[in-house]
């Protein structure tokens, strides 16, 4: 009796007190007008998935044909959403109502862009949908506080957002790399090449386009509720003081770049894939714009050059005065002394060859940009004599402004008749250098996929990343050639190819190769059959894992460059051989602290900080040059003392370099210390403010003012880049 009496009143709940709600609060109204709309609008969009049916058809996951169906039927959905209109009679449940549209909306938006970047919403990482969803609130919430509307945030915003997920699915398609804000810059190009594309919609389109159409048709239907003044002003002043703070803060601070909100810069697609396109877009706007410096005048750069090195300048410019050796420049990767953090000892010296060099040798602590990642920046330091300081937090001058020819080591060697070489034995896309190496000059670039057969590299990826794998697979495919350690081609294989294009060179021209090896980058987890751990910290209080392993790796690359300082012992060309680390690793966070001394790493002196940006610097020569310990040296003075050592001609760029180095050694993204060890912020008052001034003057002119560049400070014999067409390997979008 019980039961039946609990079933009536259920059955009574859905079939009176249901309806009854909805008749009350609900009315569902349509006119011949809309009707006829709906059914143009079902019946069009049903003709062109119909058309266009291929597009779904010829894909190869097995979901394909539910997204089929699921787009049959939205046709529908589109012209009843079109053709009827539902109106909620309820005052305060219609604002509650519009309140949770504003909130919902996003999902609809973020899976019309993501569709079009080929991820859906299951598929995004956390910090990824949040990313996405704080941008489409922030860009709603803008225009609602300033037109006070509730359907022009759809009927403005996702019109635009749609537009450019389009326009980054196709480049995608194109081009293999994602659509980048500083695209737009380049856009008379890609208008040159547009009409060699096809433009047929695919299933990304046609879908996103789908869920498009339906944002429109709610957009246009909406109708914001009647607010009393209060309201309306307090609810527009929220919304417009909660964006703009936040796009203040990620536009004008580096509060969100140092917490890690800014793009992939190593390789844009996966940041893209990972973290969708919407928020990876905007994050690049940052850095679309390098605004000029104050009172920047490109005539003046000259007199800022002279008046530091006229009093060093060379009385005579004859160029039998200088010499030209062989010039090798070695980035390797990771590779730091930790010692210079504190009181660190291990069970054996990681660096004993590189310690007990001495003779024909210039070393010392480089201080570098970057702490555990962000490899190209102090590539990019070293390479130019440029300093990542001067351009904004969380940038990375590769991919953003590296976008013509650029005066570098690579021009002042070249313009000495210097081959120009370069060997990373890794994807040739990362950090785009297959399109800086051009605008730098290189004649020949070697990279992983000139190395190895890199379908290895994704079998490997896609059988779980087990490096031991990838082991055995490269050991089948090239028998006895020991070419890695871990998942990374090692230092010493390395090494061997750098020594095989030294002897297979053009001997009738002196010889440059800079080299960015791959051995010891992070990730410093997982035990490898190919890779002895022989070293451990012994004046920490735990066994950090990741640190024994990166030590050991450390041990590593000292043999190999003992192994190749051996080789060139015994070349009879005069050679100079300089190697220096990119940055340290990324390790426990407790060791670090241990190292240093203490509890946490937030509340960092000016000088505990700078340590962390220290890495080793060698200047190695086979014949007699002046050996020298430099305690603090930043690498964008680093090659200016190659040359130097080198005995080749110097730009005066390069002059300008080595004597601002002597009043300040250090300048980087920390801040700068001068050469009476005083050390300071970048928030700092000091007596250096118009030397840094001059400085980043000179620096804007070589990058961003093309059009007003003084060539004779940043060339020597009338040399200028052009782009070379070198033997770069293929992009590969790992």
């Amino acid at each position: 009796m019980a039961l039946r009496k609990a079933w009536n009143n259920v059955l009574g709940f859905f079939t009176n007190t249901v309806p009854e709600f909805f008749k009350n609060n609900f009315e569902v109204s349509s006119t011949k007008r809309s009707k006829i709309i709906g059914a143009s609008i079902c019946v069009v969009t049903l003709i062109a998935v119909i058309l266009d049916v291929n597009a779904y058809t010829s894909q190869e996951f097995s979901a394909k044909w539910i997204l089929l169906a699921a787009t049959l039927l939205s046709t529908f959905v589109l012209g009843l959403t079109a053709a009827y209109t539902v109106k909620i009679k309820n005052d305060l449940l219609n604002k509650i109502w519009h309140l949770l549209f504003l909130l919902l909306m996003p999902f609809v938006t973020i899976t019309m862009t993501e569709c079009l970047n080929n991820v859906f919403i299951y598929n995004m990482t956390y910090l990824g949908f949040l990313g996405n969803y704080l941008l489409v609130i922030i860009l709603y919430f803008l225009v609602f506080a300033l037109s006070g509307s509730i359907r022009l945030p759809l009927l403005i915003v996702n019109p635009i957002l749609f537009g450019l997920a389009v326009a980054h699915s196709y480049i995608m398609d194109f081009r293999g790399t994602p659509f980048l804000p500083m695209d737009f810059l380049s856009i008379k190009t890609a208008a040159g090449v547009a009409n060699t594309y096809n433009y047929t919609p695919t299933y990304k389109v046609m879908t996103a386009s789908m869920i498009f159409i339906f944002t429109i048709i709610l957009g246009v239907k909406m109708r914001t509720p009647k607010y009393n003044t209060i309201t309306k002003v307090i609810s527009r002043a929220f919304a417009g003081t909660f964006s703009s703070v936040l796009l203040i803060l990620f536009y004008f601070t580096s509060i969100f770049a140092n917490a890690g909100v800014r793009p992939d810069f190593w390789n844009q697609t996966r940041g893209y894939r990972n973290y969708g396109f919407a928020f990876n877009f905007f994050c690049n706007t940052k850095y679309l714009y390098m605004s000029e410096p104050s009172n920047y005048n490109p005539d003046e750069i000259k007199d800022y050059v002279n008046s530091v090195v006229d009093k060093n300048r060379p009385d005579t410019d004859n160029s039998d005065s200088y010499t030209k050796p062989n010039i090798i420049c070695i980035m390797n990767e990771s590779l730091s002394d930790l010692q210079v953090l504190g009181n660190l000892t291990t069970n054996e010296d990681y660096m004993p060859f590189i310690h007990s060099l001495t003779e024909n040798t210039i070393k010392g602590n480089l201080y570098v940009p970057v702490i555990g990642a962000g490899t190209s920046n102090t590539e990019f330091e070293f390479l130019t004599g440029h300093t990542t300081a001067f351009l904004p937090s969380g940038s990375n001058a590769y991919m953003l402004y590296i976008k013509n020819p650029l005066a570098s080591l690579v021009s002042t060697l070249k313009a000495q008749s210097y081959s120009a070489f370069a060997l990373h034995p890794y994807y040739a896309v990362g950090w785009n250098r297959t399109d800086v190496y051009k605008y730098m000059g290189f004649d020949k670039f070697v990279s992983l996929e000139n190395i190895m057969d890199v379908s290895l590299m994704r079998e490997y990826q896609a059988n779980g990343s087990d490096p031991n794998y990838l082991q055995q697979l490269v050991e089948e495919a090239y028998p006895g050639e020991n070419m890695l350690i871990r998942q990374y081609i090692s230092d010493s294989y390395d090494y061997k190819l750098l020594i095989k294009d030294y002897e297979d060179r053009d001997k009738s021209t002196p010889y440059f190769a800079f080299n960015v090896t791959m051995q010891n980058h992070g990730g410093y987890t997982t035990s490898c059959v190919n890779f002895d751990e022989s070293i451990y910290a012994t004046s920490v209080s735990k066994d950090y894992i990741k640190a024994n392993k990166y030590l050991s790796l450390v041990k590593a690359s000292d043999n190999a460059f003992k192994e190749l300082i051996d080789y060139f012992s015994t070349v009879k060309e005069p050679t100079v051989i300089c190697m220096f680390g990119d940055h340290q690793p990324s390790v426990e966070t407790g060791f670090i602290c241990e190292a240093l001394g203490v509890d946490s790493l937030s509340g960092l002196t000016s000088q505990q900080e700078q340590s962390r940006h220290i890495t080793p610097f060698i200047i190695w020569a086979n014949y007699d040059i002046e050996e020298q310990q430099i305690d603090k040296l930043s690498s964008n003075y680093l090659s200016s003392l190659v040359l130097k050592t080198a005995g080749v001609k110097l730009s005066e760029y390069n002059q300008y370099l080595l004597k601002l180095s002597e009043t300040l050694p250090v300048i980087n993204t920390v801040g700068y210390i001068d050469n009476e060890n005083n050390y300071y912020k970048w928030s700092d008052v000091s007596p250096y403010s118009h030397l840094l001034d001059e400085y980043e003057k000179i620096q804007y002119n070589n990058i961003f003012d093309q059009k007003n560049i003084d060539r004779d400070v940043f060339y020597v014999n009338g040399y200028v880049p052009e782009v070379t067409e070198d033997e770069t390997a293929s992009s590969e979008n790992e």
